[in-house]
């Protein structure tokens, strides 16, 4: 099949994230399918922006359409998001002749390229297909207060209710949807669940060294002396609540435990300077690495974290690229979430506590810390177990085919 994905923010290990469209891609190059990706240079998710233009990365073409630098949810990227549709739309016809798509994926995170999509779609007489990612405009109106009324929201609305009129085929990550997306005018004969998962060429072999000296001294010091380390690798941002696993630091700051952040985001220097106002002296901070590094940090942890803010939203699932990588470690998952879905009470991979709950969160930790290793070994167990069977991208890539043959 010749697949053309339509994801704004799509990534690759030059770039950064995001990395599931890479990663399906490669998959279904591998496959013998032909794809190219359409995506902004700019994207406040990569860590390394490219130049407009096109580019091959291990058999994937890639389109980099110019787009304007933002910073934030303001205006900015509004512009951003209006400037690749704009691109999009206009090289449509000649996206329908020249790589002449079997089906067209609109994959962005926002819902608006549905209707570039589908417009390419109609030209090339291709399948249109519309991947959910998260469920917009209700994500912005129930984790950032937005209201419905807002111009941005309901241009958004009128977005997702066409993408599931027209589209012939819906994807979702999420695995909870079925009744949001019902009462929006889906059929639901054309909704197929592909979460997102690992990739497994990063898991063997001897793999990549970390090499931060500072990061490795670190962990040896604590390793050294004896204390359990938790450990939390990925973005810093408010729906991450690290707020909550910094209030839960506090409360065990006389305890043989240390807790290791590693990543950036938004709210980092905010958190590093709470470290240091609170004398946190339990809590160290610490640059992102590379991805291919991030098994070789995860075995330094005995237990990996992950916390989620209570909000609704969550009740459609979740399902986030770092549990998968935390699962596939074999770390056993201290789970601060409250969701339509577990992985980790699914698997048996560690623990599950109430969100937003820095008592939960120590108390979590303290019961994990106490369990015999090889018990916090079993769990670890379970959990790749759990990701290799149903969350490796060669699964999760013939899933998505299934879904358009």
């Amino acid at each position: 099949m010749r697949l053309l994905l339509i994801n704004h923010y799509a990534g690759s290990p030059q770039h950064g994230m995001e990395y599931r469209p890479y990663y399906l891609a490669r998959e279904w190059v591998r496959a013998g399918h032909q794809v190219l990706i359409l995506a902004g240079s700019h994207s406040h998710v990569r860590s390394t922006q490219p130049q407009a233009g096109g580019q091959t990365i291990d058999g994937i073409s890639y389109c980099w359409y110019e787009t304007p630098a933002y910073q934030g949810n303001g205006f900015g990227r509004v512009r951003n998001i209006w400037a690749f549709c704009r691109h999009v739309w206009k090289d449509a016809e000649a996206l329908a002749r020249a790589f002449a798509p079997d089906a067209v994926i609109a994959s962005s995170t926002y819902p608006m390229d549905v209707w570039v999509a589908r417009r390419v779609a109609k030209l090339a007489k291709a399948k249109l297909v519309y991947e959910v990612h998260d469920l917009w405009p209700l994500s912005p109106i129930e984790l950032s207060g937005m209201s419905p009324r807002h111009p941005f929201a309901m241009l958004c609305q009128k977005a997702e209710n066409d993408a599931y009129r027209d589209a012939d085929v819906v994807v979702s990550m999420l695995p909870k949807v079925q009744g949001h997306m019902r009462a929006h005018g889906l059929d639901l004969k054309k909704l197929h669940i592909v979460p997102n998962g690992i990739t497994l060429d990063e898991w063997e072999g001897e793999g990549e060294t970390l090499d931060s000296p500072e990061l490795v001294t670190h962990l040896a010091l604590q390793r050294a002396a004896g204390r359990i380390v938790l450990g939390y690798a990925g973005s810093m941002g408010l729906p991450n609540a690290l707020d909550v696993l910094l209030d839960a630091a506090r409360l065990l700051k006389d305890e043989p435990i240390s807790i290791v952040l590693v990543g950036s985001g938004h709210e980092r220097l905010r958190l590093e300077k709470r470290v240091a106002d609170e004398g946190l002296a339990n809590v160290a901070m610490f640059a992102p690495i590379p991805k291919r590094q991030i098994p070789a940090l995860l075995a330094q942890f005995d237990i990996a974290y992950i916390g989620w803010q209570r909000t609704p939203i969550y009740r459609f699932g979740i399902a986030p690229n770092k549990l998968m990588d935390y699962m596939m470690a074999r770390r056993p998952v201290l789970h601060s979430v409250e969701a339509g879905n577990d992985p980790v009470a699914e698997a048996q991979a560690g623990l599950t506590v109430p969100p937003e709950d820095p008592q939960a969160v120590a108390a979590g930790l303290r019961r994990l810390a106490a369990v015999k290793p090889e018990e916090r070994a079993a769990m670890g167990e379970r959990g790749r177990a759990f990701v290799l069977a149903e969350h490796t991208y060669p699964v999760l890539a013939q899933r998505f085919i299934n879904a358009l043959q």
